[in-house]
């Protein structure tokens, strides 16, 4: 379980960093992001590793990656409209 934890703790943090690498212009702050990440994926291989058991080593690291980018995507802000609204008229 120790190690599934690192593991999953080091593809947070390289999903923040893909995350933030992409799509800066979307994201809160990178501290936010960064904290996000392995905080999403940590969560994602306990929950993973509780309904699966012991022994399940990549499809513990599957669940951390998959709930690391749910909690990422919750982070995304959405586009701003270029158009002026209908008050600005």
């Amino acid at each position: 379980m120790i190690w599934e934890s690192f593991g999953a703790a080091a593809l947070g943090l390289a999903l923040s960093w893909a995350a933030l690498r992409s799509l800066s212009h979307r994201l809160p702050s990178g501290r936010a992001v960064y904290l996000t990440g392995p905080l999403g994926a940590l969560f994602g291989a306990c929950l993973t590793h509780a309904a699966l058991g012991p022994g399940h080593v990549v499809a513990t690291l599957i669940g951390a990656v998959s709930v690391g980018a749910v909690t990422l995507s919750l982070l995304i802000r959405p586009r701003r409209r270029r158009t002026p609204s209908a008050a600005a008229q």
